[in-house]
This record gives structure tokens, C-alpha cells and sequence, in this order.
């Protein structure tokens, strides 16, 4: 079994095992946690009542934090032409085609996001297998294969994050970190259990979201009352 640090015990006991807090009280009760000696990032778990083995229930978007994430993203962007002066002109730390596939191909993945315009999805398909199962591989469902890069970019920029299903059907989403107050961490989460429920598949028959729980990187999760917006 393994062992907890004093910390970890310290504020598990003042939380409930069987209580599943609001968002409001779960976000005031991680602000007064005690620190750990970095700025912890804050996370939404989820566990979804979806039938992982069919395709159309694939949970997947991408939400617009009000406050952002609290990192610097590095954002990759394959395009050609025109598109690579307006990629580079938007902030974007990587532009490019074949030299990016190339170093792609070798091992290289020190980015956060990566996009493409249309016109590159036949040429990056073959990446599919390095940066699919990461995360990073652009999709137009999470606004990262687009003609209009700048916008895409800016949007990064600003806080937007993708979120997707794993294979056992659980979803996270990275909020913050904890140095924010509480008003932006609720907000940030409020937005992001709104773009969830937006994602819900229409064949989904029955409860969408069966737990639901927010914490910080060294912290216990703190079980929400998730009936608000499992339905």
C-alpha cells in the first residue's frame, strides 16, 4: 500500500470520503490547502458513462478558460505558403511542413499544441501513431486544423485547451494552477464543465458523467456533486 506523506494525510482529513462538495465549496476548500513548494496545477477528472466501445460516443472538444491555464503554451503549426507568414506573425514558436514531419518522425515532440491547415492533414497523417496517442495530433473537432491560423493561435494563446476521452473512459482537463484566487479557478472550471456536457455524444443514453472530481497536483480529489450537470 502506499504510503501518503504527512501533507497528503494532513488535508485528507478534512474532507469527506462520502460527501460530494458543490463546485463553489470543493474550489474554496483546495485554496486552503496547504501549499507544496511549487505552483501546483489544478485539474478536472471526470469518469464518463459513455460505451467506450463504440466510436460515436467518443467524448472530445476543446474549451476557451477565461483566465487561461497559468503556462506558457508552445504551439507547432504545419502550413505552407502563405499561411506560415501569418502563422509566425500570430506568435506560433514552430512553423513549418516537411522539416517538421521530418523531426517529428525522429523523436522530436517538444510542444504543447500543433495545428495544420487543411491542404497538410494528407502530408502529417502518417504521425498519427507518434502524436495520437499524446494528444497532439490536430483535429478538427478541437479547432486545431483550420485555415485561419491566426485566430487559432490567439485562441491558444489565450487559454484555450483540448480535452479527450482515454481508453477507460476517463476525461481530464487542467484548469489552472494554484496561485489563481478562487474566482478564477471557478470560473475556469465552470467553463470547462460547460464545454463537457456541450461535447456530450447524441447517442449517449443515460448518466454522461458518473464522477467527478477537482485537485491539485499533490493534493486528494475532492468529489463534486456532478448530478448538476450529468444529465
Amino acid at each position: 500500500m502506499k504510503k501518503r506523506s504527512k501533507r497528503y494525510s494532513s488535508v485528507s482529513k478534512d474532507l469527506s470520503k462520502d460527501k460530494k462538495y458543490s463546485l463553489e465549496e470543493a474550489v474554496s476548500l483546495l485554496k486552503k490547502m496547504p501549499s507544496a513548494k511549487f505552483d501546483e496545477n489544478i485539474d478536472l477528472s471526470f469518469h464518463m458513462g459513455v460505451d467506450i466501445k463504440q466510436t460515436d460516443q467518443f467524448v472530445r472538444g476543446s474549451v476557451a478558460l477565461p483566465h487561461g491555464t497559468g503556462k506558457t503554451v508552445k504551439i507547432l503549426v504545419f502550413c505552407k505558403g502563405e499561411a506560415e507568414r501569418l502563422a509566425k506573425e500570430a506568435g506560433a514558436d514552430y512553423v513549418g511542413n516537411q522539416e517538421l514531419i521530418d523531426k517529428i518522425t525522429s523523436g522530436w515532440l517538444d510542444f504543447d499544441v500543433a495545428m495544420a491547415t487543411p491542404d497538410m492533414m494528407r502530408d502529417i497523417s502518417r504521425l498519427g501513431k507518434i502524436m495520437g496517442p499524446r494528444g497532439l495530433m490536430p483535429n478538427p473537432k478541437s479547432g486545431t486544423v483550420t485555415n485561419d491560423v491566426a485566430k487559432a493561435i490567439n485562441d491558444f494563446k489565450k487559454g484555450k485547451v483540448e480535452f479527450k476521452m482515454d481508453k477507460a473512459g476517463n476525461v481530464g482537463i487542467r484548469i489552472g494552477k494554484a496561485s489563481f484566487d478562487e474566482k478564477k479557478i471557478y470560473e475556469n472550471a465552470h467553463a470547462a464543465i460547460e464545454a463537457l456536457m456541450k461535447a456530450k455524444p447524441a447517442t449517449v443514453k443515460g448518466q454522461y458523467v458518473k464522477n467527478a472530481v477537482i485537485s491539485r497536483t499533490m493534493s486528494p480529489g475532492i468529489k463534486l456533486d456532478h448530478i448538476k450537470f450529468s444529465s
